[in-house]
């Protein structure tokens, strides 16, 4: 048999029960990392409570961010906010620059709007 009937009939054969020969798209291009989306709703429900219906918001809440910011960015986030915590004058540039603030306004105008649309 050709190798060309051969493809066919195992196109017609995964057609036949469900499966396309064409691979699924691709996850979302801004897809956080399980852990970091189960940290994000750790702290949040430290923050909201430790109930069923919390853990719910809380999943709404980083799923509506990673919407609107990046990993990359959420990423870069996090660094601002943990070094900005440090004592210093090298943490000082992460309370100061005006990226850093950029930034960390970028955030909290997502955490806004994630809190109205999931809170």
């Amino acid at each position: 048999m050709p190798v060309r009937i051969v493809r066919l009939f195992a196109a017609a054969g995964l057609a036949a029960v469900g499966l396309s020969t064409v691979p699924a798209a691709a996850g979302p291009v801004n897809d956080y990392p399980t852990a970091a989306r189960a940290d994000y709703v750790i702290g949040c429900m430290a923050a909201n409570g430790q109930s069923h219906i919390v853990m719910e918001k809380c999943s709404c809440s980083i799923d509506a961010i990673a919407d609107r910011i990046t990993y990359d960015d959420y990423t870069a986030i996090e660094t601002v906010k943990v070094m900005a915590e440090l004592p210093g004058e090298r943490a000082g540039m992460f309370r100061s620059a005006g990226w850093a603030k950029d930034l960390m306004d970028r955030f909290r105008q997502a955490q806004v709007a994630a809190d109205r649309q999931c809170f």
